[in-house]
């Protein structure tokens, strides 16, 4: 399979800031009809970044309860779905489960199996970008951080009192939606800014529906 190498960067904190969207373009559906209207605006693109938060366990052997957030961001908007809200899994599913729209992201192993088991989503049609670049002459995974900066040319915070947060409050943080959000226009900046690669050269790395079990 291909493999994108990407320099790998040591003084991040040179970097500027990565931005992401504005506060007023990052949505929260609360109704049947809000989440309706996000799936038809994110029906509309042909690719988008995905991720998913969950309130942290502590405790050895604690189960996950997880996921409590599915973000899902278009160029110019990123939708966080509440797990709890009326109408949010099947909008959710909608999405996931959909061939005509690419989810792009890293690390999605985990958000997979926490879709599978816990909410009975099967994710369907997408890139992982965490296994699909790689740092020159290393090898291993490349986190988000690290193709923010190389590809990018930015910084992205990754605040660890942010992402072990609450995130099944039913009330967001300013620090938590900003963090949620980012995380999935990055991944989506980055899969755009390789120009042509993902449609072509990364054609065999996007997963069909029928390799989609673990």
């Amino acid at each position: 399979m291909p493999i994108i190498r990407i320099p790998q960067l040591v003084d991040l904190d040179a970097l500027p800031r990565y931005e992401g969207v504005s506060p007023e373009r990052i949505l929260t559906p609360s109704t049947r009809e809000a989440f309706r209207q996000a799936v038809d605006d994110i029906a509309s693109y042909g690719q988008i970044g995905f991720d998913t938060e969950s309130k942290p366990t502590f405790r050895v052997g604690e189960p996950s309860t997880g996921p409590h957030l599915i973000q899902f961001a278009t160029p110019v908007t990123v939708y966080l779905f509440q797990v709890g809200a009326d109408g949010c899994i099947d909008a959710a599913k909608a999405v996931l489960e959909s061939d005509q729209v690419l989810k792009v992201g890293f690390g999605l192993s985990s958000d997979r199996s926490r879709l599978r088991s816990r909410l009975g989503i099967e994710l369907r049609h997408f890139i992982d970008l965490g296994t699909t670049l790689r740092y020159a002459g290393k090898k291993g995974q490349v986190g988000l951080r690290g193709a923010v900066a190389a590809v990018l040319g930015t910084r992205i915070s990754k605040s660890r009192s942010v992402s072990t947060s609450n995130w099944s409050n039913r009330t967001l943080t300013d620090a938590q939606r900003h963090y949620a959000a980012n995380d999935a226009h990055a991944a989506l900046a980055i899969f755009l800014a390789l120009g042509d690669a993902p449609e072509t050269l990364l054609a065999d790395r996007i997963q069909p529906a029928s390799e989609n079990q673990d």
